[in-house]
């Protein structure tokens, strides 16, 4: 038997005793892989709003959520919060540029896709544009939201999804 090299990235659903390291990485993965884009005061606000763990929680068991685990360990996590759009979408700091993010969204839209739903939609961070523009996403319309006591900007992004293919 050989050892691995590089360790398996896997996908499972999300379970409630989840929500307090999906938290973690949401909190580490706003911290410190927006820096070049938001202000320490947006992050903090943003960060902040995985306090309320009862309420994140919520919000993730209300979704389909989808979480990428390594080693049976979560390192990222995706919800759908509708049959278009794409909510929470994050990827621990130690795990980006990995694949984790690549491996979670085509996750959620070859369901998509099966499921027929004619587009994916989500309110994009500036940080994260480039990915969903990499994943054919297309810009639509930059939006300022408030967070907490700040501001921070996004884009809305849309991208047009295929008939399912048919199984014989």
């Amino acid at each position: 038997m050989m050892a691995r090299a590089n360790p398996t990235h896997a996908l499972r659903p999300y379970l409630p005793q989840d929500a307090t390291v999906l938290a973690d990485i949401f909190r580490a993965s706003v911290e410190e892989l927006t820096e070049d884009d938001y202000t320490p005061a947006q992050q903090d606000a943003w960060a902040s709003s995985a306090d309320d763990l009862e309420a994140f929680a919520e919000r993730l068991g209300k979704h389909l959520t989808l979480i990428a685990t390594v080693q049976g360990l979560p390192i990222g996590f995706i919800s759908l919060d509708a049959p278009t759009e794409i909510g929470l979408f994050y990827v621990h700091p130690a795990a980006a540029g990995q694949g984790v993010g690549k491996m979670l969204y085509d996750a959620v839209e070859k369901l998509s896709s099966a499921r027929g739903t004619a587009h994916l939609s989500v309110a994009a961070s500036d940080t994260a544009r480039e990915f969903f523009e990499r994943c054919g996403f297309t810009p639509e319309q930059r939006n300022t939201v408030s967070v907490g006591n700040e501001w921070l900007s996004n884009t809305t992004m849309k991208k047009k999804l295929g008939a399912p293919e048919a199984t014989l």
